[in-house]
């Protein structure tokens, strides 16, 4: 489902902690780099993706379907969006915590979570291989029947995927999404239905956060505030809720 992050979290925490921004030399509040995670990866390590479009970005959409707009749009961004999208195109955003404008019609919202590094343990895993582009069919098969949120044909660029096999087949995966400065969102984690109960997805998770330490970053994800169980499992690996957020789409107004 495409998401889009509204973040509600507490100030007055240092930077390069997950749970909030600091103030500069001149005091100033600077937003921390998961505040508004998209466009963070867009402006910095992913800005090779980025497409810009006034002051909205987006990525390729055969890499990620989502748009990120500046931490206070006008209404100058939200024109850009009508343009791109067109009358009736359903759009999700990233990293927006205001509302959509009069005559924008949200078309789901749902709550979610930002759980961000508190002392993950990663640890490579012997059953996980480097997936790439020739694995991609596989991928997205094993995407559409167990639905871990939006995977798209380059996606696999985004970042490290990594798989586990049996007899030959996929059976599990997980990979990195979002690269905002210093850290790396784990996503796309997925597990066959028939696999379930072994293991796999907290083996990935730890395999593909062992990749991001060793680049010296740290791993942040995102799942349902109802998905309780997800929850409790990512608080067990050293995940820490760092903010509350909304997955939601708008649809541009036909009159646009």
């Amino acid at each position: 489902m495409p998401e889009a992050y509204v973040s509600t979290r507490n100030d007055g925490r240092e930077a390069d902690s997950p749970a909030g921004a600091a103030p500069d030399s001149a005091g100033t509040t600077v937003p921390h780099p998961l505040d508004n995670a998209a466009r963070a990866s867009l402006t910095g390590p992913h800005a090779h993706f980025a497409e810009r479009h006034g002051r909205v970005l987006r990525y390729p959409v055969e890499v990620s379907p989502w748009l990120a707009l500046p931490d206070e749009p006008e209404p100058a961004d939200w024109a850009e969006i009508a343009a791109l999208a067109g009358p009736g195109g359903e759009v999700p955003l990233l990293g927006h915590r205001g509302a959509a404008p009069q005559g924008w019609e949200i078309t789901f919202d749902v709550a979610g979570v930002q759980m961000a590094d508190d002392g993950v343990a990663g640890a490579p895993d012997p059953e996980a291989v480097p997936l790439g582009p020739a694995d991609v069919p596989e991928m997205l098969d094993l995407v559409a029947r167990t639905q871990p949120g939006p995977f798209m044909p380059r996606t696999i660029e985004m970042g490290t995927y990594l798989g586990i096999r049996r007899d030959g087949a996929l059976i599990a995966m997980a990979g990195e999404r979002l690269h905002p400065p210093g850290w790396t969102e784990i996503s796309a984690v997925c597990t066959d239905p028939a696999f379930r109960g072994e293991g796999l997805a907290t083996r990935l998770i730890l395999a593909v956060a062992h990749g991001i330490r060793l680049r010296g970053e740290r791993p942040f994800l995102h799942t349902g505030a109802g998905n309780t169980g997800a929850i409790r499992l990512y608080e067990s690996l050293g995940f820490r809720h760092r903010l509350d957020t909304r997955f939601f789409g708008v649809r541009v107004p036909l009159g646009s």
